[in-house]
């Protein structure tokens, strides 16, 4: 062997290394692979040319054996900067940032200067919000680069992001200068998005007067002419400014009369905004009158006034707004107005005036009661009538009279697809879900090009559990020439599928493959979040930085999204439920295992294992003869999401609870969803924090947290804590019993570790001062008390301990509940700890003549 080499080439091999770096940035990875092989065979120990096959190989999808060339580079050659910088190549592109970071740090404790190096630390600081680092990064770029301009204003983004908003102006104005030389007059787009990036710099700072000095001082730069004009509405408005404020916002209703945004502040700046009195309802009566005549094609002006005015104003308002929609059968209509039925009176205005056109319309087709001038409504008007009552009386779940006038309409046109759509909504929302399914697909098949039908029926599908079905409805308008129609759907991040289908294989048992699902929909959330990465240098080259600013902070609050709340809210109570009840773990795709027999369990593990097989074979079947495209197709090994039935339930758990905790704080049922978690992993003081916090935002009601359930399961998951910290407090250390055959022992519920006593004085001061009685059991006591008025309560108090018996004022009034919380009573008489099969069955018969349409009380 010969020996080893240092870190200098021989010319030759030299020129042909600088080469290699070349093809690596051309992407011509093979040629740049037969090259370092070429170096190698002369110095087999070369660590700078290992690296580079490494990294080559890795890009040729060797990644394994890539890793290793690049660690034996290391290995042979531990401080060179190309090594360490190859190092974080791989790790970036794996998305491993917080390693790629400490390679680049390492690779610059040998190479300073490099440019390279430093531009792409910069990158992964801000990707991973570093923003400290980030600024000395950039600090260090700009030092050795200083007539760059993207140094410069990374610089300021970097102060912006810290909220040093003084230092970051004096960077930018410090750019400003050395632009001095080019000419003024001539708006330059770059020039424009730096100058109203600086103004939104100091509007964050909080100094609205600089600001509004500044936009009029920039005004002939700027190429921005509305974003201009919004910006000096908005300081104006911020100062207090109103008389100028209204100036500019109605130029900017010349601009756009349907602009949420510019009516809103035009409201503003009169003052009309929260609760109004009598004189600012007349104001804004007034003000709407104005508008209404001088945008008369405007819908949003048309819109607004129904929500200023009151009594005999309101009633010949909607007259006028809802005439002229029903006349020219607008499909929408109903949902532009549903929000006024917050308000019960406007909400029986509405009904009024409707039932009233649907009378007049019948007897003489008019909608005031008597054709003026022998003029009658077109005969649509009187369909479009029916349409509007049948979605008012869905909202109010009268469910018989919603279904009377839908089918009215029907038997007037029954092609029309938009009734038949809201039929089955209707039904849906009756509780048939087998015939809102049957009507939703009838709809799609009088118009199959209509992408949306589709999916609205693979979604009803779905709710049906008819999953084969809604695949093949799916699969319709997924790419034709792809091998495998689902996986194009993954690829599309096509979150909605996902979701229904994780939440009909919940239903169904099959709880692998809803975890799997779900894990996927969280997969999704993290590739949108990496997929910014390419945005933190384009952005600064092309000098869009308002937006950037936008998307950085849109990327902050990602998983605040509502399908990412629903799918990591499913996720924990289903790892909850395979925590508690481990023997169900392994049921996989037996859907229904829970309250089998062990003889029928494995009975109904064989037959899904025998279907899961059936399908994967009829799916590699196709794949075989799908041609090249099937070729390369992923084969899916693990239909039935065992690996997720194999791992940890808490730890998993504990890290969707994590992000619904950070990314919605403000939702009492994560908070319930992180106390349930932390008791289970005896985090007790986690547990207590996301206990008071639940109570602290269910005292300051709002629409996200209105709900009567979350009280109730705020009650027993507090329950749950209490006794667990009673249970904690007495235990004493004791080695932990070995699990039985097959089982793992992280899965299964163990014994608490001793309190420290410190923890145990807290808990008792906080749990004391929390709930201000001595024992669970009083606790419950006095919530019962309060129980009375809400059949979710009481049911909770019941399962907590109380007297079976408080339910019975409930359920004397099945009536007044909606149908979810009649299921969720049902279920609770049905099931321990309170099962009682004498009151389940009386409840159930009274069920069926509250809800005629819901299938689970047939």
């Amino acid at each position: 062997m010969p020996p080893k080499q240092g870190r200098e080439l021989p010319s030759k091999e030299s020129a042909l290394f600088k080469a290699i770096l070349k093809l690596y940035e051309h992407k011509q990875y093979k040629r740049g692979l037969k090259q370092a092989e070429q170096i190698l065979k002369k110095f087999p120990e070369h660590g700078e040319t290992q690296a580079m096959k490494g990294l080559f190989l890795s890009h040729l999808n060797r990644k394994e054996e890539g890793y290793e060339f690049v660690k034996k580079g290391l290995r042979n050659d531990l401080m060179s900067h190309t090594c360490w910088h190859v190092y974080g190549l791989m790790h970036r592109a794996d998305k491993n940032y917080d390693e790629a970071i400490k390679c680049y740090v390492n690779a610059l404790k040998f190479d300073k200067e490099n440019m390279q190096i430093i531009r792409d630390l910069s990158l992964l600081q801000i990707q991973m919000r570093n923003y400290e680092g980030y600024n000395e990064t950039r600090h260090t770029l700009l030092s050795l680069r200083p007539t760059n301009k993207m140094y410069w204003v990374g610089l300021a983004i970097s102060y912006h992001m810290l909220q040093k908003y003084d230092t970051a102006l004096n960077v930018l104005s410090a750019f400003e200068e050395s632009l001095k030389e080019q000419t003024d007059n001539v708006p330059d787009y770059e020039n424009s998005e730096m100058l109203m990036y600086k103004n939104l710099v100091i509007e964050e700072s909080g100094d609205y007067q600089k600001a509004l000095t500044h936009l009029e001082e920039i005004r002939g730069k700027v190429v921005d002419k509305r974003g201009w004009k919004e910006a000096k509405a908005r300081h104006l408005l911020n100062l207090g400014k109103l008389a100028q404020s209204e100036v500019e916002y109605r130029q900017l209703l010349d601009q756009n009369a349907d602009c949420h945004a510019y009516l809103e502040g035009l409201l503003k700046a009169r003052g009309l905004v929260g609760d109004l009195d009598g004189t600012q309802l007349e104001k804004a009566q007034r003000l709407m009158n104005e508008l209404g005549l001088k945008y008369p094609r405007s819908h949003i002006i048309k819109r607004t006034p129904l929500k200023y005015v009151k009594g005999e104003a309101f009633h010949r308002m909607l007259d006028e707004y809802l005439q002229p929609m029903l006349r020219k059968g607008v499909p929408s209509l109903f949902v532009s107005i549903k929000d006024l039925y917050t308000n019960a009176e406007k909400a029986k205005t509405v009904e009024e005036v409707v039932l009233g056109y649907k009378n007049s319309l019948k007897a003489n087709a008019s909608f005031s009661g008597k054709a003026a001038d022998g003029a009658e409504e077109p005969p649509t008007a009187y369909l479009w009538v029916l349409y509007f009552l049948a979605q008012h009386y869905d909202y109010k779940r009268e469910t018989k009279k919603a279904l009377e006038c839908i089918d009215e309409a029907l038997a007037h046109t029954p092609t029309l697809v938009e009734l038949l759509m809201t039929k089955a909504r209707i039904l849906k929302h009756g509780g048939d879900s087998e015939a809102a399914m049957k009507t939703m697909n009838k709809a799609r098949e009088i118009d199959l090009q209509d992408r949306f039908i589709n999916s609205k029926c693979t979604k009803y599908m779905l709710r049906n559990d008819k999953m084969e079905d809604a695949e093949k409805t799916i699969t319709l308008f997924t790419r034709s020439e792809s091998a495998d129609p689902l996986a194009d759907l993954t690829d599309m991040q096509c979150m909605w599928f996902a979701l229904e289908c994780a939440k009909s294989h919940v239903r169904k048992g099959e709880v692998g493959r809803a975890l799997k699902r779900l894990h996927q929909i969280e997969q999704h959330f993290c590739d949108i979040y990496d997929d910014q990465f390419d945005f933190h240098s384009y952005s600064l080259r092309k000098m869009t930085l308002r937006a950037y600013i936008d998307l950085l902070r849109v990327e902050d609050r990602l998983r605040g999204h509502p399908f990412f709340y629903e799918a990591a809210t499913i996720a924990v109570r289903t790892y909850i439920a395979l925590y508690d009840k481990p023997k169900h773990a392994g049921s996989g795709g037996a859907g229904g295992a829970e309250g089998l027999s062990e003889a029928d369990r494995k009975k109904a593990e064989r037959k899904a294992r025998k279907a899961a097989l059936k399908k994967s074979g009829e799916s590699a079947a196709a794949t075989e003869t799908s041609g090249t495209a099937a070729a390369n197709a992923k084969v899916d090994k693990d239909v039935d999401g065992t690996k997720f039935l194999d791992a940890n339930y808490l730890d998993e758990a504990e890290k969707f609870a994590r992000n619904l905790l950070t990314m919605s704080g403000d939702r009492v049922e994560a908070h319930i969803l992180g106390a349930q978690v932390y008791t289970r992993k005896h985090k007790y003081l986690l547990a207590l924090k996301s206990v008071k916090r639940a109570y602290a935002l269910l005292s300051k009601p709002s629409a996200s947290n209105a709900s009567p359930q979350f009280a109730a399961d705020l009650h027993v998951a507090a329950i749950e804590f209490w006794n667990a910290v009673n249970a904690a407090k007495e235990q004493k250390a004791a080695p932990v019993p070995a699990p039985t055959k097959g089982q793992e022992t992280a899965q299964y519920p163990t014994q608490s570790p001793p309190l420290h006593p410190t923890v145990v004085t807290l808990l008792d001061e906080e749990i004391a001062a929390l709930f201000k009685v001595a024992t669970p059991a009083a606790f419950n006591t006095e919530f019962s008390k309060n129980a009375v008025s809400s059949p979710e309560s009481a049911l909770a108090a019941a399962q907590s301990g109380a007297p079976i018996t408080i339910l019975d004022s409930h359920c004397s009034d099945v009536k007044r509940m909606s149908l979810q919380t009649a299921i969720s009573i049902h279920k609770g008489l049905s099931s321990s700890p309170i099962a009682d099969r004498t009151r389940a069955d009386k409840f159930r018969d009274a069920a069926r003549t509250a809800f005629p349409t819901a299938t689970y009380f047939k």
